[in-house]
């Protein structure tokens, strides 16, 4: 695997793990106040640095291992059933 692929691969594992982390531990406001520019539904303390710290770090493990299953060649798509045809 490339570097340039390599890091595609991060790229799309990071987000979708940030996807995950966002909703974990929101609690919304239910009064808001709309002068204040809070709005109802909005979260009191996204802790937005926290998860993005936690997003990278699982992301980090994630990728490894997809990064160790492709480079030991355990699923190769030039032999065997899943080889690509001529």
């Amino acid at each position: 695997m490339g570097w340039f692929i390599a890091l595609v691969v991060f790229a799309l594992v990071w987000w979708t793990v940030l996807f995950c982390v966002l909703p974990v531990g929101v609690r919304p406001d239910t009064q808001g106040d709309p002068e204040a520019g809070g709005w109802r539904g909005a979260p009191q303390r996204p802790m937005l640095g926290r998860k993005l710290l936690w997003t990278t770090l699982i992301s980090l493990l994630i990728w490894g291992a997809i990064v160790g299953v492709v480079e030991s060649g355990w699923i190769s798509f030039r032999d065997d059933w899943l080889a690509i045809p001529d």
